[in-house]
């Protein structure tokens, strides 16, 4: 058990952490992020000892998600790295988490729009103009990194979620 523990206390949130940070200053989540998310699930899986069921449980929820996330890609509403880690958070959660991570997830994605859409408005520093990253964050016709806000939004539920309390136990 220790080791489910260390995946969901540590592992998780660092690559959450990774994936909100990237798209923070690049607005792409790289597939490797993802395929460590699925990774580091199957790790949990095994050290937790979840049953074959609940283990499908956990796709079909992750396979829902993709569904849902590639239809707000495919809508122009995310990019498809969002689409991605929001399946990825899916598997994770399953479905006893999913509402509260949605409305989480969508709280912490609409202040930050607001707060970016309010930002842009303001002249840059000339300080922060020298950060690529900045400028492009800065650019109003540059999207919204909603990595970070599906990143917030794990660590928001994380503590109450159902697969914590399966590491706790």
């Amino acid at each position: 058990m220790m080791i489910a523990q260390w995946l969901v206390i540590f592992a998780l949130p660092a690559l959450l952490a990774a994936a909100a940070g990237w798209d923070l200053a690049s607005f792409t989540i790289p597939n490797f992020l993802q395929g460590a998310l699925l990774s580091v699930f199957a790790a949990f899986a095994i050290a937790a000892g979840l049953s074959l069921p609940e283990i499908g449980f956990h796709l079909l929820a992750g396979l829902i998600g993709l569904v849902i996330g590639f239809t707000l890609f495919a809508l122009g509403y995310i990019g498809g790295g969002d689409a991605k880690l929001f399946a990825a958070m899916l598997l994770w959660l399953g479905f006893s988490d999913i509402v509260p991570y949605a409305l989480y997830v969508s709280l912490f994605g609409g202040a930050l729009t607001l707060g970016l859409l309010f930002m842009r408005n303001l002249p840059l520093p000339a300080f922060f103009a020298r950060q690529r990253w900045l400028l492009r964050l800065h650019d109003e016709k540059s999207g919204i990194p909603y990595g970070v806000a599906l990143a917030l939004g794990a660590f928001w539920i994380l503590p109450q979620s159902e697969i914590f309390h399966l590491a706790a136990i």
